[in-house]
């Protein structure tokens, strides 16, 4: 089973932007922490990350051939992007929406979402182990829906 993580704007700069809010550990660390767990849970990870909104889709667009399922966290784009929820769509893969911080506990403006309309589901607020929590959900679905 192979599941894409991809990553939207700012989360590059995660352990420096806002520690206090988005924790203090790197992407790099959180990818390699995740890749190691999905291994022990029979999954294997494929990460992309870009600020740049096309980039996204074309690696949304990737995954049609290559993956079971995308772990999705589009930062900012998450509440205006519909390029990236017609491709989530038009995916026909299943797909978590992922949050650092609990969106809903937020500004007004991050607490809509234009992607979780067209995702199996979406987990917020659990800092790094929202990652965690996405993957385990994911793959629990796209176990159940193959049995």
């Amino acid at each position: 089973m192979k599941i894409y993580v991809i990553n939207g704007p700012n989360l590059n700069m995660l352990g420096v932007r806002e520690p206090e809010i988005y924790g203090r550990r790197t992407l790099e660390n959180i990818n390699r922490d995740l890749k190691d767990y999905a291994y022990t849970i029979g999954a294997e990870t494929e990460f992309f990350t870009s600020n740049i909104e096309g980039e996204l889709v074309g690696a949304i667009q990737d995954a049609m051939n290559d993956a079971d399922g995308i772990v999705i966290n589009a930062g900012a784009y998450t509440h205006y992007s519909i390029a990236i929820r017609d491709a989530i769509s038009g995916s026909g893969l299943p797909c978590v929406e992922v949050h650092l911080s609990n969106v809903y506990a937020r500004e007004e403006m991050r607490r809509a979402s234009v992607l979780a309309e067209k995702c199996i589901g979406v987990i917020s607020g659990f800092g790094e182990r929202s990652y965690f929590l996405a993957l385990e959900a994911l793959i629990h679905f796209i176990r159940s829906e193959q049995k």
